[in-house]
C-alpha cells in the first residue's frame, strides 16, 4: 500500500473502531527536501486511489443505484489531498540565493538602505539624476529591478490567470489596442485585368487602463537589522499573496471600476447568436449539472466552438470543486478524460487540454459560467506599468514598520473569439 493510500485509509479504520479522527492533507515530500520526484509519486498515487474509489463508487451505483456513503466520504477526502498536492506544486520555491558575489546595483543599495534604515538620501540621489518627480517621500521610491523582478516572478507563479494571458508592461497610465473591425476589400483579378478600387480598413480600439494595486507588509526592527534577509526576497514574499489574490479575483470577475475587468464580466452570449464584443457560452442543458448522459458531449461541443487557430494554444480554466466533479468523468471506453500530469511540474489535462485551476472562477450552479476554455494567451491581455514604488512607514504601527507596496496592473479581453463558456443552465 502507498503512503498516500495509508494517509486516506488510516481514519477509516478509526471510524470503524469508533475513535472517530480526521483525515490529515497528504503532505508533498518537496515542502522541506526539495524531492520533486517523490512529490510526484504521491501525486500520481493518489489519482490511482482516486481512480479506484471512484470506479468502487460507480459499481456501487450500478448495483444498488446509489452509492455507499463511506465510499463518497473516501472519494472527496481523496479529492482533497489531490488539491493539497496540486497546490502545492505551483507554490514558487524560496531561493535563499544572494546572488554569490555580484554587488548590488546602486539602486539597490540606496533601497535597501531606505527600507531597513529609512535612510532616503541615496534614494533622493539617484531619482533627482533621473529627473523623476513621480517619487518621493510621501509618494514612495521605486523599487530596484531586481526587487520588482523578483515580485513578477512570483506573481507568474502563483496568479493563475497572469500566468496564461498574454502580459505587456507599459510606461503610460493606459494602453490602447486597435483592432480592425472590418479589413480593407480584396479579390482576384488576372495579370492585366482592371483593379477596382478597395475600400479603406475600419480600425477601433480597446482601452487597458493600468490601475492601482496595493499591500501593506509590516516588519519588525529585528528582521530588518539581520543582514542575512534578502530584502528583495522578503519584500516579494509578503506581497506576492495579497497580489496574487486581488489580481485572480480582478481577471476573472473584475468590474473594470478601479480594477481590470475580468474575462466573466462582460457581456455573454449564447454561442449561436454571439457578436464581437461579447464572451460566447454553450449550455448543459441541466441547471446547475452537467446533463446525466453522455455529460463529456458538452465539453466537445464547448471545444469545437473554437476556431482551429485558436485550439492549438487552448486550455480549461474552473475552480478545483468543479474540477472534483469533472474529474469522475470517463468516456464511452472507460478512460478518464481528467489525466495527471505526465512529468513533474506538468499540467494536468482534460480531453487533451491542459487544465488552469482558478479559485476564482464559480462553483457549478444554476446558470453558472463555472468552466471556461480558450486561448487565453490570445483572449486576455493583463497591463502592468512599469515600477513599483514602496513608501516606508515607521510610525502608524509602532513598533513595527510598515511598508506601503503599490504596482498599477489593469487587464481585460483582447480578442472575443479566443475564449468561450460552459453555462450549467438550460438557455
Amino acid at each position: 500500500m502507498t503512503s498516500i493510500e495509508e494517509r486516506i485509509r488510516a481514519p477509516e479504520a478509526k471510524a470503524a473502531e469508533g475513535k472517530g479522527g480526521t483525515v490529515k492533507p497528504a503532505e508533498m515530500k518537496s515542502a522541506e527536501g526539495g524531492d520533486v520526484a517523490a512529490a510526484f509519486d504521491d501525486f500520481l498515487s493518489a489519482f490511482e486511489a482516486f481512480k479506484e474509489t471512484n470506479d468502487e463508487r460507480l459499481a456501487e451505483i450500478e448495483q444498488k443505484l446509489s452509492a455507499d456513503p463511506l465510499t463518497v466520504e473516501k472519494l472527496d477526502r481523496i479529492n482533497k489531498s489531490l488539491d493539497e498536492l496540486t497546490l502545492k506544486s505551483r507554490r514558487p520555491p524560496l531561493s535563499g540565493e544572494r546572488g554569490g558575489e555580484r554587488r548590488p546595483s546602486e539602486h539597490k543599495a540606496a533601497f535597501e538602505a531606505y527600507v531597513r534604515g529609512g535612510d532616503e538620501d541615496g534614494l533622493r540621489r539617484l531619482e533627482a539624476k533621473a529627473l523623476s518627480a513621480g517619487s518621493n517621500a510621501d509618494g514612495g521610491y521605486t523599487v530596484p529591478l531586481e526587487t520588482e523582478t523578483e515580485i513578477g516572478k512570483r506573481l507568474a507563479n502563483i496568479s493563475p490567470i497572469r500566468a496564461i494571458a498574454d502580459v505587456r508592461q507599459v510606461s503610460s497610465g493606459t494602453y490602447r489596442r486597435p483592432f480592425m473591425t472590418a479589413g480593407p476589400a480584396v479579390g482576384w483579378a488576372g495579370e492585366t485585368d482592371a483593379r477596382s478600387q478597395t475600400t479603406s480598413p475600419t480600425i477601433a480600439a480597446l482601452d487597458f487602463p493600468a490601475m492601482e494595486l496595493y499591500a501593506m507588509p509590516a516588519a519588525t526592527a529585528a528582521l530588518l537589522d539581520d543582514s542575512a534577509v534578502n530584502i528583495d526576497e522578503w519584500l516579494a514574499a509578503e506581497v506576492e499573496g495579497a497580489f496574487a489574490a486581488q489580481e485572480g479575483t480582478a481577471f476573472v470577475s473584475g468590474d473594470g471600476s478601479n480594477k481590470p475587468k475580468g474575462f466573466l464580466a462582460y457581456t455573454t452570449a449564447a454561442e449561436g447568436s454571439w457578436s464581437w464584443g461579447k464572451i460566447g457560452y454553450v449550455v448543459t442543458g441541466a441547471s446547475g449539472a452537467l446533463p446525466a448522459s453522455n455529460p463529456s458531449d458538452v465539453l466537445i461541443d464547448l471545444i469545437y466552438t473554437l476556431k482551429a487557430g485558436y485550439r492549438a494554444n487552448a486550455r480549461f480554466v474552473l475552480n478545483r470543486r468543479t474540477q472534483a466533479a469533472i474529474r469522475k468523468l470517463k468516456d464511452a471506453e472507460g478512460n478518464y478524460l481528467w489525466q495527471p500530469a505526465a512529468v513533474a511540474g506538468g499540467e494536468a489535462s482534460l480531453l487533451g487540454f491542459p487544465v488552469t485551476e482558478a479559485e476564482d472562477m464559480p462553483d457549478i450552479a444554476a446558470n453558472a459560467l463555472a468552466l471556461a476554455f480558450g486561448d487565453f494567451k490570445r483572449g486576455y491581455l493583463v497591463v502592468d506599468r512599469l515600477g513599483v514604488s514602496v513608501l516606508r512607514d515607521p510610525y502608524s504601527a509602532k513598533p513595527y514598520v510598515l511598508f506601503y507596496t503599490a504596482k498599477r496592473v489593469g487587464g481585460g479581453v483582447q480578442d472575443f473569439d479566443a475564449i468561450k463558456l460552459l453555462k450549467f443552465g438550460t438557455s
